[in-house]
């Protein structure tokens, strides 16, 4: 198995995670590399940047697949649909932009959080999304339309992190307020 690493140095790499080699170094950003995310099948590798960009790279070869661009701000997280067709990125625009994965069309930008975007999620059947904001909420979206279904409230600081359970039916999130 693999693991991606963003890094500062503007780099992204991939980790054999048995023997710790260094398998490929990912490189194309042009600032701070925030976010990581595989696709299901681990055959990609999703970046996002401060460079304002999401990148998606082959995990194989290292090569560039697509340079996915429209964000006016940094870009703080990434995720993949289940099924490798979409990607979602967290930005400090308050936005959460969903993109063909194969074109890097941008399909969506889900708007409605207050504060940076930190963190986003897909469900594992890929029809919803979940994104975790400054703004001390955790959104519940559709992926198809964009509408934004729940507005999560509870926490007291920033929320960094959001995922979904394996089925869907419920989410977790992470706080500054040192809660789960």
């Amino acid at each position: 198995s693999r693991v991606a690493s963003a890094s500062p140095d503007e780099t992204v790499r991939v980790w054999d995670a048995a023997s710790g080699k260094e398998l490929q170094e990912l490189e194309g950003h042009t600032d701070y590399v925030k976010g990581v995310a595989f696709s299901g099948d681990g055959s990609k590798v999703a970046s996002a940047s401060k460079d304002k960009t999401v990148r998606i790279w082959d995990a194989t070869s290292g090569e560039e697949l697509q340079k996915l661009e429209g964000h006016i701000h940094f870009v703080n997280g990434v995720a993949f649909s289940g099924d490798g067709s979409s990607v979602a990125s967290a930005s400090n625009e308050k936005t959460v932009r969903i993109w063909d994965a194969a074109s890097g069309k941008e399909l969506q930008e889900l708007e409605g959080h207050t504060d940076y975007v930190k963190g986003v999620a897909f469900s594992g059947d890929g029809s919803k999304v979940a994104s975790a904001s400054n703004d001390r909420t955790v959104r519940i979206w559709d992926a198809a339309s964009g509408k934004e279904l729940q507005k999560l409230e509870g926490h007291t600081a920033f929320v960094t992190g959001v995922s979904f359970s394996g089925d869907g039916s419920r989410v977790a999130s992470a706080s500054r307020d040192k809660t789960v």
